[in-house]
């Protein structure tokens, strides 16, 4: 028991959904909530703006007096938080080999959420994967997290995939099929493009006419023959690290996002 922390020493995959909202961040502008930094599983992939909404029509057999004619809906932006890992080829997935161990802690006083984790994949090649994540409180456009990974037993080779998603899909929040219409790839492509390590992704909705812009960049530390290469398309950005790593050496990648939105 801590009295600044919040902390959970196992991973159950059936309080996914209630973990992942414990674990969020925000500073009133940017919302995270508390996914895995691989992505899956997921209860509910979310990425929030404060202000950044689509609209629905709402219509009626009849009309009437006071009748709303549309709704809005909270959408789920560009998804910055994903990094990606495949140890000797094998993705990381908490669902297969072992999950060796598996801590997070959402730190109150540092404004953080820490998660360390060993695993060994099916090939028996074990890593142990450290991440930061926070929301700035000082810029309240800016999101960054610190992701290493680190060799245990043997040599093995890393793939880290850094990544910005639009338009992820997700299952409807109730059985009106208005919110799933509105839901289903609300974000259009206006602009995309990268240079060198950084990636943009620019979007606008078709109802509310707002627009968003999401930009990730990276700052890199590994072992001699680190390797990078970058790509992008409307709707993904990708920065991809390979690495050899003996025992005991580490690949530290720093991802820093920031946003900026019309509302």
């Amino acid at each position: 028991m801590d009295p600044w922390e919040i902390r959970e020493t196992s991973l159950d995959l059936d309080v996914l959904a209630q973990t992942e909202s414990i674990f969020a961040l925000s500073n009133g502008h940017i919302g995270l909530r508390g996914n895995l930094d691989e992505g899956e599983p997921h209860a509910l992939p979310g990425t929030y703006l404060n202000g950044f909404y689509e609209v629905r029509p709402l219509p009626h057999a009849e009309a009437g007096y006071g009748y709303p004619e549309s709704g809005e809906t909270v959408v789920n932006v560009t998804n910055g938080k994903l990094i990606r890992l495949l140890v000797d080829d094998e993705p990381l997935d908490v669902r297969y080999g072992k999950l060796l161990k598996h801590e997070r802690v959402l730190d109150f006083r540092a404004g953080v959420l820490r998660r360390t984790a060993e695993w060994q994949s099916p090939a028996n090649r074990a890593v142990r994967v450290s991440s930061t994540r926070l929301v700035s409180l000082a810029q309240r456009a800016i999101a960054a997290i610190s992701y290493e990974v680190e060799a245990l037993d043997s040599k093995v080779g890393v793939v880290v995939q850094s990544e910005m998603v639009t338009n992820e899909p997700l299952a409807p929040p109730d059985n009106d099929p208005r919110s799933a219409a509105a839901l289903s790839s609300p974000l259009r492509s206006e602009e995309y493009g990268h240079h060198e390590q950084r990636v943009l992704l620019a979007h606008a909705t078709a109802g509310s006419e707002l627009r968003l812009a999401a930009t990730m960049d990276h700052v890199i530390s590994g072992p001699p023959g680190t390797h990078t290469s970058t790509e992008h398309d409307p709707d993904l950005g990708r920065l991809t690290v390979v690495a050899e790593l003996e025992p005991g050496q580490r690949l530290s990648i720093i991802k820093l996002l920031a946003y900026g939105w019309s509302s």
